[in-house]
């Protein structure tokens, strides 16, 4: 199968030398090309994309703007954020409307294309632990602090909490199921449970609701 990717960045040589990039990959074609959010937002609505790889600071609309228009407009592509910095407030905005990670812009060809497909797959998209780091350094700074109560905590049992810490600490599936003794197959099941009962599209938005609601604290290494 091959997997359709639609480029948004307000730079015309860069929108070119990922498309080149991609183009070369026998699973992996170019469905079109944006130079800010508002175009890609306008497109991808006529557009079957599977991913979005999503310049996060643009003119006119930026990446976290269209991100959150997607996400409101239920387009099924998976938005992969492009960033300069890994400690940037924007991207820390567009994992929150709905992106599925992030990748820094420097990254290796065959890191960018393992993140496509895995992120297509609806698998990890960026290393757990960088994400967590981002989470962290900016979840204190939300309205209300870091820890507000959240219903929804009621819904898990003190299994499904100890794996979303878990998660939140950036342990991957088998160290999870190496820490709390569990089969592999177990920790995903558990984890299934998660993204259901707490209504998160992926792993990313479990890692975000885990510093938000409490279970996972900034200051923890």
């Amino acid at each position: 199968m091959t997997l359709g990717l639609f480029l948004v960045d307000d730079q015309r040589l860069v929108r070119a030398g990922l498309r080149m990039m991609i183009e070369a990959q026998d699973d992996l074609t170019v469905v079109g090309e944006a130079g800010d959010g508002r175009e890609a937002v306008t497109k991808l609505q006529g557009v079957a994309a599977d991913v979005v790889l999503m310049d996060v600071r643009m003119p006119v609309m930026d990446g976290v703007e269209a991100t959150r228009r997607l996400t409101r407009l239920g387009h099924p592509a998976r938005v992969l954020i492009l960033t300069t910095f890994d400690l940037d407030e924007y991207v820390f905005a567009a994992l929150r409307a709905g992106a599925a990670g992030f990748l820094l812009k420097d990254s290796r060809q065959e890191e960018l294309l393992a993140a496509v497909r895995g992120v297509a797959a609806g698998g990890s998209v960026v290393a757990p632990t960088a994400t967590r780091r981002l989470i962290a350094h900016f979840v204190d700074r939300l309205p209300g602090g870091p820890a507000a109560p959240d219903e929804r905590l009621g819904l898990i049992t003190p299994r499904e909490v100890e794996v979303l810490d878990a998660i939140a600490s950036g342990a991957t599936n088998a160290e999870i199921a190496d820490r709390l003794h569990l089969a592999e197959g177990t920790v995903n099941t558990h984890i299934g449970n998660l993204l259901s009962k707490l209504q998160c599209r992926d792993r990313v938005a479990l890692v975000l609701f885990a510093f938000e609601a409490g279970v996972a604290t900034p200051d923890r290494r």
